[in-house]
This record gives structure tokens, C-alpha cells and sequence, in this order.
């Protein structure tokens, strides 16, 4: 039965050398013991480390024991972020933030099977511009339970595996209309805790929506069932929380459960639900959040 040290009286002394002098002393067989004065803890890198509202923090961790460790927990103002594995034992969390969020420091805490590391980053103010919407009286109105309740469904989701690759690609080639994180006024009243959340490329009625990465279609929303607010809407689940949403369709070319990849045509750019033209509306969706889509398309996260 193999003997604790902890049942014999402890040294006054607790240097490693001691302690493998003393154990020795009494009768104890030492093969190798090795002593650490101080446990060691997760090595954090946080990407950008000057971000901007409505960036998405990529938290890469390394443990110092990758083959014994479990996924650890990322936590930022109290709400915690799961942690996926990357390929060289190393784990990534995804953190978003958006335009409502107070700019100034952010407490990241690492916990798992390693003691725990807490780090803070400063987010940085983010001017958004103002854009006065107004909308005729059939559409101030729209919206069923059923397309809350699905999309609201949908932004939750979190998948275990990771499908896209690299950047991500543009969905559209129409030109910018509105940008991600614009503020409004809709029939002159200001909307206090709306900001845009995508980004709307201006584009002909049937010219083609592609999918920006690799994913399963999650949600399949047409007018014709209640989408009486995003219109013809595509929903793309790109894994470990990252989402994509195509809503004001003209035409859908996808079905629930489809794989697609990066580039494919899921369909097609139309005006339907609350919008004044044609367009694409891209929202991207991290861990329910909507983030800004420019950084995945300029750099990506990998």
C-alpha cells in the first residue's frame, strides 16, 4: 500500500531537497519526485489584442499538460464560452462583442484542469454611423411568433464541429449599402438598442447568394410560413457556435439538413419581408451575438 507523506509530520522546511532528504530518512523509497513552488497555469494568447466593438476575440490556450487536459471554460462578464480543441492540442474560444457593449476593460478568466488565468483586454469605442429608416404602415408591424421563435432557435445553436476553413467568403458581389453596426431612426424615432446587425449588399432582384463557408442549413424560412419580417430567410450553422443568416431572399435553392461549402450558390438576392429594395442581408452570429462579418472575410480565424 503505497504510503502518503502526508501521514508523517512535515518538515519545517519545504524546498524540494528537503523534502526528498527527509522522506528518505523516513524509510519512505523516493524513485523521482519532482516539487514545484509554484503550479502551472495555461499560456493565453487573445487575438486582436486591440479590438474594437463589434469584433470577435479569438482566446487560443495551451495547457501545459495538453495530453491530460479537459476543454477549459472561458468566462467574460459572467457569462461563459466553451473552449473547442484545435489540432495541435491547443483550445480556442470564440468571445463577440457588439456595439451595445460598454468600451473599456474586459476580464477574460480561463478555468479548467489548469489553475486559473485571468487576463483583461481593452475594447475600443467604435463610431457607427446613422441611417434614418422609414417604413409604410404594412411594415412597421411584421412579425409572426412562429419566425421569432425559429430564428431566436437557431441563433443559439452550438455545434461541436468546426467547418469553416480560412476566411470566408463574400456572399455577394453588390456593393456595400449599409455596413454592420449602423444605427437608426425608423420613422423618425431612434432605436435605442437596435444597431445593424450585418451587412446589406445592394444587388439585382435573382442575382446570386452564396454561402460563406462550409456548413449544414439549420433554417429554412419562407414568407409563405409566417417570415413575414426577414422574408425568404437561409440559415447556415458553420460549427462550435458561428452562424450565418441570408434573409430578403427571392429565391431558396437549399433544404434543412443540406451540407453546403464555401462559394455554393444556397440562393438568390429578392426584397421580400421588411426591406426597401433589393438586397442581401448577411448577419454572422457568434455564440448568439451578432458580430462584424469583415474581419472572418479579411483574415478569418484559424
Amino acid at each position: 500500500m503505497p504510503i502518503s507523506p502526508r501521514s508523517f509530520p512535515q518538515p519545517s522546511q519545504t524546498s524540494g531537497l528537503t523534502r526528498r532528504a527527509w522522506l528518505a530518512g523516513a524509510g519512505a523509497t523516493v524513485v523521482s519526485l519532482v516539487w514545484s513552488d509554484r503550479a502551472q497555469a495555461y499560456t493565453v494568447q487573445i487575438s486582436p489584442d486591440n479590438p474594437q466593438q463589434g469584433d470577435t476575440l479569438a482566446v487560443i490556450i495551451r495547457p501545459e499538460q495538453p495530453q491530460a487536459s479537459a476543454a477549459p471554460v472561458v468566462t467574460v462578464n459572467n457569462r461563459q464560452y466553451p473552449a473547442f480543441p484545435l489540432p495541435d492540442g491547443r483550445f480556442q474560444a470564440l468571445i463577440p462583442t457588439t456595439p451595445l457593449d460598454t468600451p473599456g476593460r474586459l476580464v477574460i478568466q480561463v478555468n479548467g484542469s489548469e489553475p486559473t488565468r485571468n487576463l483583461a483586454v481593452g475594447l475600443r469605442q467604435r463610431r457607427f454611423p446613422t441611417q434614418r429608416i422609414t417604413l409604410s404602415p404594412q411594415q412597421r408591424d411584421l412579425g409572426t411568433q412562429h419566425e421569432f421563435d425559429r430564428v431566436a432557435a437557431f441563433k443559439q445553436r452550438v455545434t461541436p464541429e468546426r467547418l469553416w476553413r480560412g476566411s470566408m467568403v463574400r456572399p455577394n458581389g453588390g456593393q456595400v449599402r449599409s455596413p454592420y453596426g449602423v444605427r437608426r431612426y425608423y420613422n423618425g424615432v431612434f432605436a435605442q438598442d437596435y444597431y445593424h446587425r450585418g451587412v446589406d449588399y445592394a444587388a439585382s432582384t435573382g442575382s446570386p447568394v452564396r454561402s460563406p463557408a462550409a456548413g449544414h442549413i439549420a433554417l429554412v424560412g419562407r414568407v409563405a410560413e409566417g417570415f413575414e419580417l426577414h422574408g425568404n430567410t437561409i440559415g447556415i450553422d458553420h460549427g462550435q457556435g458561428v452562424l450565418s443568416i441570408m434573409i430578403h431572399l427571392s429565391r431558396i435553392d437549399v433544404q434543412e439538413g443540406q451540407r453546403v461549402e464555401a462559394g455554393q450558390v444556397i440562393g438568390a438576392v429578392g426584397s421580400t419581408g421588411a426591406s426597401t429594395g433589393p438586397h442581401l442581408h448577411w448577419g454572422l452570429y457568434v455564440h448568439g451575438l451578432s458580430v462584424d462579418p469583415e474581419p472572418w472575410r479579411q483574415r478569418g480565424f484559424d
